[in-house]
């Protein structure tokens, strides 16, 4: 006869442990240990082995990856979506989410029978929004469901192309004896999703809160188990969202789509350099850059001011862009051209809210920088593009091509370069072989 092992489990973040405790170690929870009980040791299960198979006896299935015609999604997905794939759309509240997946749900409805659960809202809720936005199609069904098992049981029996859940947080299953949204419940609903979604070919989408770090909320497993995570992002001020894709099995990562929140509903922005270059001022501290995002280069606009520092220790404020980065150059500024940036404020940001990690963005730091120390704006529709060593040379970077590209195309006339950067272009080329001559363009 097997024992019975005795454990505390947490209902909230499913912890385990041995003896009771009034507040959970792992997520700080008061009271929420309760005891459980399973059989430990004993006569074991006998299980049969696995049939291993060699990739030359796997037959597989064509497919067809499901266009939804709207360009930005399927740009962000790899050319559509997969059957049987499971993938989360998340961000903040309120960016739009259940209004994009609305509009999806309805333009891939036109080919495919879409089940649409909503675990937050009523059907009149739902029928509102959908209105609105003006969708009408009749193999788009919608239910007011929040338990998962009834969910996955509807699907199994009527086997939809695409189920879509809004969200999962609010969903709970009975085999996880928790509150809807806790790690045990969020763990649970995943795998039987996940299950649902490869065993029947069904494609699964939810929807996922984030937390105020700007990740998923619940484990890291959630990501882990999923075969796509996208990340609709925005600013209050513009009324601009970006799709980005950080995880997908069948497509690239760090795609971008971009969308404009409107009253009709999530409209597609497919000039979105044209919109960022519409802002720029060429103003002293303003510098244009190009940062290729997954295959998609975009224009971006940094910004710098230095002032004299008012206060014992100067400030460095960095937004967008890594503040070691910024730190660095303009060390490597005050190393080389003896200019005192060490006694300046530093602030400094990339503008629209966008975040970038390219070691291509020296050359624009460094301008903007001294754009902005000396009080001198750079050339009008100019770009920068160039790496920068601790010697204080400019090094060239890499696709510098599709750089230019979307440069002529957006009107840029002078590209700014390091001296023995390989590139052919109709635009004018100034080029540096270290940051002193970088002085040339502020009249020193």
């Amino acid at each position: 006869m097997s024992k019975i092992k005795t454990t505390y489990n947490c209902t909230n973040c499913a912890y385990q442990t041995i003896k009771w405790l009034g507040c959970c170690p792992e997520c700080k929870s008061w009271n929420t240990l309760e005891l459980s009980q399973a059989p430990s040791g004993g006569q074991k299960t006998l299980v049969a082995p696995v049939t291993l198979t060699a990739l030359s006896g796997i037959e597989t299935k064509p497919f067809t990856r499901m266009l939804s015609g709207i360009k930005e999604w399927d740009r962000v997905t790899g050319g559509g979506l997969v059957p049987g794939e499971f993938a989360v759309v998340t961000g903040d509240p309120g960016i739009g989410k259940s209004t994009l997946l609305l509009q999806i749900a309805d333009k891939l409805a036109r080919s495919y029978t879409i089940f649409y659960f909503s675990s937050e809202e009523s059907l009149e809720q739902v029928k509102l929004r959908a209105d609105r936005l003006g969708i009408t199609s009749p193999q788009l069904l919608f239910a007011d469901q929040a338990n998962l098992d009834q969910i996955i049981s509807t699907a199994q029996a009527h086997k939809p192309h695409v189920v879509i859940i809004d969200s999962i947080q609010n969903c709970y299953t009975q085999d996880a004896h928790s509150i809807p949204g806790s790690i045990g419940q969020l763990k649970e609903s995943a795998f039987k999703l996940m299950r649902l979604a490869k065993e029947h070919d069904i494609t699964v989408i939810v929807t996922g809160h984030i937390t105020k770090d700007g990740v998923i909320a619940g484990p890291k497993t959630l990501e882990h188990m999923v075969d796509a995570v996208f990340y609709l992002q925005g600013e209050d001020r513009w009324q601009t969202r970006v799709l980005r894709s950080v995880k997908n099995r069948f497509g690239t990562i760090h795609e971008l789509g971009f969308f404009e929140m409107v009253e009709e509903g999530m409209q597609e922005v497919p000039n979105i350099n044209q919109q960022l270059l519409e802002e720029i001022s060429y103003s002293p501290g303003s510098v244009l850059i190009s940062f290729i995002e997954g295959s998609r280069p975009l224009l971006l606009e940094l910004q710098a001011l230095v002032l004299s520092s008012k206060f014992g220790m100067p400030q460095r404020v960095v937004s967008g862009i890594d503040q070691t980065q910024v730190v660095l150059i303009a060390a490597i500024l005050e190393k080389y051209l003896q200019v005192k940036l060490s006694a300046h404020d530093i602030f400094f940001k990339v503008s629209g809210g966008f975040k970038i990690k390219t070691s291509g963005a020296d050359l624009g730091i460094a301008l903007a920088l001294l754009s902005s120390y000396f009080q001198k704006p750079l050339p009008e529709k100019s770009l920068a593009l160039g790496e920068i060593s601790l010697t204080g040379q400019i090094k060239p970077i890499n696709h510098i091509g599709i750089h230019a590209s979307e440069a002529e195309k957006f009107g840029i006339s002078k590209l700014l370069l390091a001296h023995n950067q390989k590139i052919e272009t109709s635009c004018k080329t100034m080029r540096f072989t270290n940051v002193y001559e970088l002085l040339s363009l502020f009249g020193d």
